[in-house]
């Protein structure tokens, strides 16, 4: 028999956690504790989304990058207040238990892989270090929050030399100018999608006789990147006669983000036969291996010149 003080600590220890499986109670997740346990009681008024102490951490945190790295970091961040607000949680008065249970929604219920956990969990924890710094929180919930182990090679996998080669080919043939133009350049120049989205006909022009494109990479670092005759004529097809504006148009004659860009490498890839779940970065891995695979750099090189991702 059991004391009815042991009753009361194992049915805590028997709450399911209803709300990250849609209703289904894996038995993995039988001894969590669910998320109404720590939410304000009912008779509290429930948070605003964005109260003006939020906004003000908010923008506190986000002033400390700029360009596309504060852009992704306010996209990641907007995934957790988002939770939040979905489930009237202050972000101001989150605890550590909250904050593990957002891991367990990203990895069971939104599926992210690890990298993707970890990376939205580290701009959670600068966010909440940012406000112990200025004084709105007394300590930072994220402190001793188990993280997800992130392998230390990188599991993208690359496009062999002949699926290259198709896919090449396919943009090559494509009605659509500027297929040819993304593929050579995440392919060719080693670009990552958002220096490729991001580049204007402006960033193009020669330096010592030879043609260069202009790139803004992690940190607002600008090179100057050397075209190789295949990918200045990709280029000068995207352009045709126009000036000025991004290199890369989508089908609406706009700019082409992220989104746009992996919709048109997918559509090639099925025209080509590819059966894997193509994305940017694997074009940007292939270039990699190809020109270590050649002897043209090693891995540390090409780290510390151009490739430090």
């Amino acid at each position: 028999m059991h004391s009815p003080d042991r009753v009361d600590i194992l049915n805590c220890r028997q709450v399911r956690v209803r709300y990250l499986h849609d209703g289904r109670e894996p038995a993995e997740c039988q001894g969590m504790m669910t998320f109404t346990e720590l939410a304000p009681e009912a008779s509290d008024p429930p948070p605003e989304p964005f109260t003006d102490r939020l906004r003000l951490a908010v923008a506190a945190y986000l002033a400390r990058f700029k360009g596309s790295s504060r852009e992704h970091t306010e996209s990641d961040l907007r995934c957790y207040l988002s939770w939040c607000a979905e489930r009237g949680l202050d972000p101001l008065a989150a605890r550590r238990p909250h904050l593990e249970l957002y891991i367990r929604w990203m990895q069971e219920i939104r599926r992210f892989k690890p990298s993707t956990v970890s990376r939205r969990f580290s701009v959670v924890a600068g966010f909440y270090r940012t406000c112990v710094i200025d004084g709105l929180m007394p300590h930072s919930p994220a402190e001793h929050v188990r993280r997800p182990a992130v392998p230390a090679e990188s599991p993208t996998l690359g496009f062999t030399h002949l699926q290259f080669e198709a896919l090449l080919t396919a943009a090559r043939e494509s009605p659509n100018p500027y297929d040819f133009a993304l593929v050579a350049m995440l392919g060719l120049l080693g670009l990552r999608i958002f220096e490729a989205t991001g580049a204007n006909i402006a960033d193009l022009g020669e330096e010592h006789g030879h043609r260069v494109l202009r790139v803004c990479g992690k940190g607002s670092k600008v090179v100057q990147v050397p075209l190789p005759p295949a990918v200045g004529r990709a280029l000068d097809r995207a352009t045709g006669a126009r000036d000025h504006g991004p290199i890369l148009l989508n089908r609406r004659g706009v700019w082409m983000d992220r989104h746009a860009a992996t919709r048109r490498l997918r559509r090639l890839a099925q025209a080509t036969g590819l059966r894997a779940k193509v994305h940017p970065h694997m074009l940007r891995h292939t270039f990699v291996t190809t020109i270590q695979g050649r002897g043209v750099a090693s891995d540390a090189t090409f780290r510390e010149k151009r490739e430090d991702t």
